[in-house]
């Protein structure tokens, strides 16, 4: 394979642009799916059963995607079919989830949400595993961490504004905050998700227009074919991996499901989804996401000139010890508003997360098989997920008497011990 030449600064930001529209409409469904649920009629305790949809279509549909991309070329090339494809997938996702009480005639709201809810999720999965292969497929191993926090730094922007947006329309613009009837979403919630469809579909056509993929026979020498032949071997810092993703992903899951329900107890008195004090607790969540997203953004910039200076261990280990403990300190807060400084320690630990380890895992991967081991990768964010869903509503129910603040501390234990696991992976490549 032909050494992949140096890329510039705006030429890595256009080919990973994209991932500000996914991002986008990750962080609306991540910020408001548990709201939704819970106007459409779920309980608390049940609510990881529902979000164990999103893990378990991505653990099905990326590495599918994955060796699919890997075997692709046509006009749009190798991975750029599947960006499209998922686009125009999670947009349509995006409009109709928060319009399911309109959708359901024999079928329970709740249970149509859910059903979106695994649709966007498997449609953000399309897009999402090409993006990170691409990274690997068009940059040389030296830039590989520049390329992975440049996602980071996207991923961040898009998030913020993705997680504030229903704060903003209702707070700022004038857009009512309140549901025209019972079992309905609020209309500053259902114009944020149509708004977040057209900001993907765009971000997405922009890093299709303006970024070439290499043909096949770039990647065709007697190295690689060689490789092509052998066994299908999973690299050891894949293995080694296994444990600080499990610890870090299992803590994303619970932050992401019980966040909403924990403030809205602790901090809003309020328990019932239809008051306005729970709707006020979901927009300050909101808010509470797009700062963590932002703190990852501006993070992304500085992880790789930390990594080069102490190495990517010690950097994700470091970033995961201060998001375990910011996770903790939610105890020490008794004002809603102080909850913005755990979640800058968060945004640290998000922003490495979303980096270190594809970066660490990048230069061990067979070039021509550079999809489908990303894809398979993925299963290491979504058995966590998958773990924390089945088991996480007992936990709650019968070990933290039903108080979502309790798994928020769960998650931050959970954090720390992943901080350790990361000692034990091997890089190869120390920046």
């Amino acid at each position: 394979m032909a050494k992949q030449p140096r890329l510039t600064f705006w030429q890595i930001w256009n080919m990973s642009f994209g991932f500000l529209g996914i991002q986008f409409g990750f962080a609306l469904q991540n910020a408001n799916a548990s709201r939704i649920l819970q106007t459409f009629g779920a309980e608390v305790e049940h609510l990881s059963w529902f979000w164990l949809v999103a893990p378990i279509t991505g653990m099905i549909v990326q590495p599918i995607i994955g060796y699919f991309s890997d075997r692709t070329w046509n006009r749009l090339g190798r991975r750029r079919p599947y960006f499209l494809a998922g686009a125009l997938l999670t947009s349509t996702a995006l409009i109709l989830m928060p319009n399911a009480p309109s959708l359901a005639n024999f079928i329970a709201p709740m249970f149509i949400g859910g059903g979106l809810l695994m649709i966007m999720d498997a449609s953000i999965n399309i897009s999402m595993e090409p993006f990170r292969a691409l990274v690997a497929d068009k940059l040389p191993p030296e830039q590989h961490t520049l390329g992975f926090s440049m996602q980071t730094l996207l991923i961040g922007i898009g998030a913020v504004v993705g997680s504030w947006l229903p704060y903003i329309l209702g707070n700022w613009l004038g857009v009512s905050k309140e549901a025209s009837g019972a079992g309905l979403i609020a209309p500053n919630v259902v114009y944020s998700f149509y708004f977040g469809a057209a900001v993907l579909i765009s971000a997405i056509v922009w890093t299709v227009v303006t970024t070439k993929e290499y043909p096949p026979e770039f990647y065709d020498d007697e190295k690689t074919e060689s490789l092509e032949k052998k066994k299908f071997k999973i690299p050891t810092a894949m293995w080694q991996l296994l444990l600080v993703q499990f610890f870090s992903w299992f803590a994303l899951f619970s932050m992401w499901v019980y966040t909403t329900p924990a403030i809205a107890r602790h901090f809003f008195n309020a328990t019932d989804p239809a008051s306005a004090g729970y709707q006020e607790a979901g927009d300050w969540v909101g808010i509470l996401f797009g700062i963590y997203n932002g703190v990852s953004a501006i993070i992304a910039l500085l992880l790789p000139k930390v990594a080069k200076i102490i190495g990517r261990k010690p950097t994700h280990a470091l970033a995961l010890t201060l998001g375990g403990l910011s996770f903790l300190s939610f105890l020490l807060f008794n004002d809603y508003h102080y909850l913005i400084i755990p979640m800058i320690g968060i945004g640290i630990a998000w922003g490495s997360i979303l980096a270190m380890p594809y970066a660490m895992l990048a230069n061990s991967i067979p070039p021509k098989q550079m999809g489908v081991f990303m894809g398979l990768f993925n299963m290491s964010i979504t058995i966590p997920q998958i773990v924390n869903g089945i088991f996480g509503g007992f936990i709650l129910h019968y070990l933290f008497n039903d108080d979502p603040l309790n798994s928020l501390i769960m998650a931050g234990v959970f954090m720390i011990f992943g901080a350790g696991a990361t000692f034990l992976v091997k890089d190869t490549v120390n920046r």
